[in-house]
């Protein structure tokens, strides 16, 4: 490089309004320079949706006499894990000599221990403690078979948890990883899991003798609902005269998402009668559960259809004979419906005696680095 021609490193953070074109033609490249680097960043990476905050570093030739600023690399930070970059290989023909590829950028993994007890609620307390809420929300699904988080907990109940994260060279975390071990203790009652991998491959979380904490069906699948009907005898508010209530009403926002109570297939979809919008599940030859009044229904709602638990089924609506926005949610054992809150739901799996073996192991293992941290 002649004495007047400087190498220039310059970082930039995109801003409100910033597109990738327009930062470039702004640091002082010609247009032609600023398109060719667009369409080389296509086909890795979509331009359109650069975000507030990203990062991007231009390097380029800067010749003082001829008062030129030639490309020679940009990197942009594409996502928390990985870096595009969009090199020079030649100055001529640039559009053929740009090379871009996607470089994982370079992090460190560490445990952490999250733990707190909770005086308003669960929520506050992880917050307070530290804990992102992707992690927060991995948590309370570990528990969702355990613990009614909207009834059950209360104020002087504690909670720990140790998991991965991953942080940049800056020691910004960029990802939370898996939950290693997960306790609650309600009532000075202590439930504690820890995550395994059995020889199926399948990951779950068990409890120190083995045992799945995944349960067949979902005590309430919708979050964040409050109870406005028990299951039994009531008055009902249009007919106006007192019948078995054979199900729970959950109070909520029309809109808010209905889960699958668990893995199953949908037997019935579609309008019944004072149900309104109605799916029903067959989970197994034991048991079914039922989704009445939704607005409507989310796209894997057909008969015949395999669900996951959690996967959405539907929406909370008021259709068919319904005062007001609400999920009607039936458990069907031996096809009569059952109280879905004093059910003894069925247990998930127990790990085999070579499985249990290696998880003794494994949750030694993270006891000690757990007691450590």
């Amino acid at each position: 490089t002649s004495e007047h021609v400087n190498t220039t490193t310059t970082k930039k953070i995109v801003a409100k309004g910033d597109t990738l074109v327009e930062m470039l033609i702004e640091h002082g490249l010609d247009a032609n320079t600023a398109y060719a680097i667009i369409a080389a960043i296509k086909p890795n990476y979509d331009p359109g949706q650069l975000k507030v905050g990203q990062s991007l570093e231009i390097v380029t030739q800067d010749d003082k006499v001829a008062s030129t600023r030639t490309f020679v690399e940009l990197t942009l930070q594409a996502s928390p894990e990985k870096n595009l970059v969009v090199t020079a290989t030649n100055q001529d023909n640039l559009p053929d000599n740009l090379v871009a590829k996607l470089q994982q950028r370079p992090t460190t993994s560490h445990l952490i221990k999250r733990q707190g007890t909770i005086n308003s609620s669960l929520y506050v307390a992880a917050i307070e403690a530290g804990m992102s809420q992707k992690t927060l929300a991995n948590f309370i699904a570990i528990f969702a078979f355990d613990i009614d988080f909207q009834r059950e907990i209360q104020k002087g109940d504690h909670f720990a948890l140790f998991y991965k994260i991953r942080r940049d060279e800056a020691g910004k975390s960029i990802d939370s990883g898996d939950i290693l071990l997960a306790e609650m203790v309600i009532r000075e009652e202590v439930r504690r899991y820890y995550k395994f991998e059995d020889q199926d491959g399948m990951v779950d979380y068990y409890d120190k003798t083995g045992q799945s904490v995944r349960k067949a069906l979902l005590k309430t699948p919708i979050d964040g609902a409050r109870i406005s009907s028990n299951f039994g005898t009531r008055k009902h508010p249009i007919l106006g005269y007192s019948h078995e209530h054979k199900g729970v009403d959950f109070a909520a926002p029309s809109g808010t998402p209905i889960f699958a109570a668990g893995d199953g297939v949908i037997e019935a979809v579609g309008w019944k009668g004072g149900y309104g919008n109605y799916v029903r599940i067959r989970h197994n030859g034991t048991y079914k559960t039922a989704y009445a009044h939704l607005s409507r229904y989310a796209k894997v709602a057909k008969k015949g259809a395999r669900v996951k638990q959690r996967q959405i089924i539907g929406y909370v609506g008021s259709t068919g004979r319904s005062t007001g926005p609400h999920l009607h949610y039936e458990i069907i054992k031996d096809n009569k419906q059952i109280n879905p809150l004093k059910v003894k739901l069925p247990s998930g799996k127990k790990l085999s005696a070579e499985e249990l073996t290696a998880f003794k192991k494994i949750i030694a293992d993270i006891e000690a680095q757990f007691a450590a941290t």
